[in-house]
């Protein structure tokens, strides 16, 4: 009897979806997760104004440590008398710290922009260029600026780790990590070739407005029946409806 009730437990045990190495989920519950979040927001939107690739690279090196609210506030002016290289270097440092000098750290991101924009013009012709390499050797982009940009600007299916992408993914599980290299790593190899394009806005969206630093709120959840955080406090996922953009 002893021996029955083993073997029906390692039946039971190989009928069981595995999880994938290196998160709390199975193959088929990260799916389920990226779907859903397709269906809620089926085109995700940065939310960073721009007109162009210039203008996004621009405003992604002057969101570090500031919020996408704050940063459209001062570019919407901005951007309307320097929305290329060459305009931005013509208006010059001092006057590019007066459109944005309400933004953290902006005497830093005035210089850096400045010199990205004369890295442009000497090395790439005043365009951006769609390729990682040559974009992190910019002043002032790093590797998550370059994968915004890629992703935005190309349409590359790069994973940009911001803190709320960092925070999900050890949050729940789903990707965990110690740096965001480990977590950028990670969900690049989780995450279904199919939703790639559009994973890391749905993780950010999803980050900023439900599954937030402080308090998630769960009950906004349309993965609640999914997460395995162990700060979760519901179990019943939201309805799955498409939200307005």
């Amino acid at each position: 009897m002893k021996n029955a009730k083993v073997k029906s437990s390692e039946s039971a045990a190989r009928k069981r979806p595995a999880r994938v190495a290196g998160t709390l989920y199975t193959k088929q519950e990260i799916h389920e997760i990226f779907r859903r979040f397709s269906v809620q927001r089926p085109e995700p939107k940065g939310e960073l104004e721009h007109v162009n690739a210039f203008t996004l690279l621009v405003a992604v090196v002057l969101s570090a440590q500031a919020t996408d609210a704050g940063v459209n506030k001062a570019t919407r002016a901005l951007f309307k008398v320097a929305d290329t290289p060459e305009k931005m270097l013509a208006l010059g440092e001092a006057k590019l710290g007066e459109y944005i000098r309400t933004i953290g750290l902006w005497r830093g991101k005035a210089k850096n922009v400045i010199a990205l924009s004369e890295a442009l013009i000497r090395d790439h012709g005043g365009e951006v260029p769609g390729d990682r390499d040559a974009l992190v050797k910019l002043p002032g982009v790093g590797r998550k600026t370059a994968n915004v940009v890629l992703n935005m600007a190309f349409g590359q299916p790069t994973m940009a780790v911001d803190t709320h992408i960092f925070r999900i993914g050890n949050r729940i599980g789903l990707a965990p990590g110690k740096t965001p290299d480990q977590v950028e790593n990670m969900l690049l190899r989780v995450v279904p070739q199919e939703y790639l394009l559009h994973a890391h806005h749905w993780l950010i969206l999803h980050g900023r407005y439900v599954c937030k630093a402080r308090k998630p709120e769960c009950e906004k959840c349309v993965i609640a029946d999914l997460c395995k955080a162990a700060v979760k406090t519901c179990d019943i996922p939201a309805p799955l409806v498409p939200l307005a953009a």
